[in-house]
């Protein structure tokens, strides 16, 4: 048998959560660094996860098939495509970030609290996600997918509910309250989508039989298996109503501010650059493959509503006074022009949405991370408490720059390559929602080049006068990322040869072409 390494990457951080919560209360630095260091051996078996994934290959690779509940035809059944695999990439390659850029998130302010256990749990929450995250991007038995899921919201609640921002302020009841209500929002809105899901998926095996995505696919392909029109379309919808929240697209966004806003800075870049992107994936892995047609009927409406969150999600940054929330609705922004590259139905779309995916991850862990070390210097989310940063903080200003510049899709760098791919992919089949959306960019201009003029340039605060730069520990945060980004924005082709196949796939599964360019005659 061969070494199941697909299992090893989920299973490794999923142990290393049991073994860092187990550590002594005392011996919170242990923990911290054992936490540090599964995470990243996880990202090791995920660079190999890459080295032996054939692009030109099967569409589903180091597969893994075991029975696992019998009597219902569920499986323990893994494989990961191009998209998955570049995901399951990123999710390990931002996980030792998120856990170093939260060093002290979790440090108790008492100095007698050797009876408390926060920083274990905290770090052993972040690992936990990673293990759901990461085995929901592998697998493909759709009963298995569900359970994770729904699963991965059970340590998201916790730390957003108990590690917020002020999770450590003694007395202050009302910073409890915020804290315990977005996290409450965040759980209802993903557990209704979720249980309208479920009705989708026993829905699904009535009338399929079997949980596999690999036994569906093969019995449409041989004929075996028909859906009428309306319960396929009402299929999709349970599934993509789920996925729509995760995402998450308007009008059902209005949970990620509350929980962005409230969450640390690390946990904040875990549900917007790892735990969301499962929403945007499954659109691709599941709506698109299962129920192609309905696909097809649901697009326009789902192009006009992508349309809506670009531009809802922009106008309401540009209006935002708290650091956080501005990202946030940056975040609903971008998941507008994702959700539109995968529903344009055209490859340059799909591999833009996809690329767009990854960069997003990159490019808002980079702002956010940044944005956390600002905020924990001056101990204020909003705009108006900074000022002059930049004469104080060169180093701090100078990343923050760049993480903004990324943001709003600068040429150059990695998140201009997806958006532009995205926009081309609509424009040539949808091209009045393609123009539209591009105010979305002039928008981010605005939102970003303001944000950093209003913190950063101007006369010094006097809050802000003896403000230090960014630490050693910071710096190897962020700069990774700042390079990543840059090598990312020049050079794509490493992630667009691994990517491209599975949309090909993909648009072969809806049964679209690239629309042909129209070529006017001379005159």
């Amino acid at each position: 048998m061969s070494f199941p390494l697909l299992t090893a990457t989920a299973a490794l951080p999923a142990f290393g959560a049991i073994a860092t919560a187990a550590v002594p209360a005392a011996q919170r630095t242990a923990a911290k660094w054992l936490a540090l260091l599964v995470s990243v051996a996880t990202l090791a078996l995920a660079a190999i996860q890459l080295v032996r994934f054939e692009p030109g290959g099967d569409r589903y690779q180091l597969t893994e098939s075991h029975a696992w509940i019998k009597d219902f035809g569920v499986r323990y059944e893994l494989g990961v495509d191009g998209i998955g695999v570049a995901l399951i990439g990123l999710t390990a390659l931002l996980i030792p970030f998120i856990i170093a850029a939260g060093w002290h998130d979790a440090d108790p302010l008492e100095t007698n609290s050797s009876r408390w256990r926060p920083t274990q749990g905290f770090f052993a929450l972040i690992l936990a996600v990673e293990a759901m995250v990461v085995l929901s991007f592998e697998a493909t038995d759709v009963f298995l997918f569900y359970i994770l899921f729904e699963a991965m919201l059970i340590p998201m609640y916790f730390l957003i509910g108990g590690f917020g921002d002020r999770a450590h302020a003694q007395g202050d009841e009302a910073a409890a309250t915020q804290r315990s209500y977005a996290a409450v929002k965040f759980l209802l809105y993903n557990l209704v989508g979720g249980l309208i899901m479920l009705a989708a998926v026993i829905g699904l095996y009535v009338v399929a039989g079997s949980f596999s995505l690999s036994e569906i696919a093969a019995a449409r392909a041989s004929g075996s298996l028909h859906m009428a029109t309306n319960t396929e379309r009402l299929l999709f919808l349970g599934f993509f109503f789920a996925f729509a929240v995760k995402a998450p697209l308007w009008p059902l966004h209005t949970w990620l501010p509350n929980a962005m806003g409230e969450a640390t800075a690390p946990v904040a870049v875990l549900i917007t650059a790892v735990v969301d992107k499962v929403g945007t994936f499954a659109m691709l892995r599941f709506c698109l493959q299962l129920f192609p047609e309905a696909s097809k009927w649901a697009t326009p409406v789902i192009v006009v509503l992508a349309v809506i969150s670009i531009i809802y999600g922009a106008l309401l940054a540009v209006g935002q006074r708290d650091i956080k929330r501005l990202v946030a609705y940056a975040s609903i922004s971008h998941f507008g022009f994702i959700i539109m590259g995968i529903f344009a139905m055209t490859s340059q779309g799909q591999s833009g949405a996809t690329l767009y995916m990854i960069n997003h991850g990159i490019s808002t862990a980079a702002l956010m991370l940044v944005a956390g070390f600002l905020i924990s210097r001056r101990g204020s989310r909003l705009i108006s408490d900074y000022g002059g940063v930049q004469k104080v903080a060169p180093v701090l200003a100078g990343t923050f720059l760049i993480g903004g510049l990324a943001t709003l899709s600068l040429p150059g760098l990695a998140p201009f390559v997806s958006e532009f791919l995205v926009l081309v992919g609509t424009f040539s089949r949808y091209p009045v929602a393609g123009v539209i959306a591009t105010l979305g960019i002039v928008l981010a201009a605005l939102y970003v080049l303001v944000l950093y003029q209003r913190t950063m340039t101007g006369p010094v605060k006097a809050e802000v006068q003896g403000m230090p730069d960014l630490k050693v520990r910071e710096l190897l945060v962020v700069a990774p990322l700042i390079a990543l980004l840059i090598f990312l924005g020049v050079y794509p082709k490493p992630l667009t040869d691994i990517v491209n196949p599975a949309v090909r796939q993909t648009m072969s599964d809806v049964q679209k072409k690239d629309p042909n360019p129209v070529v006017e005659a001379a005159k």
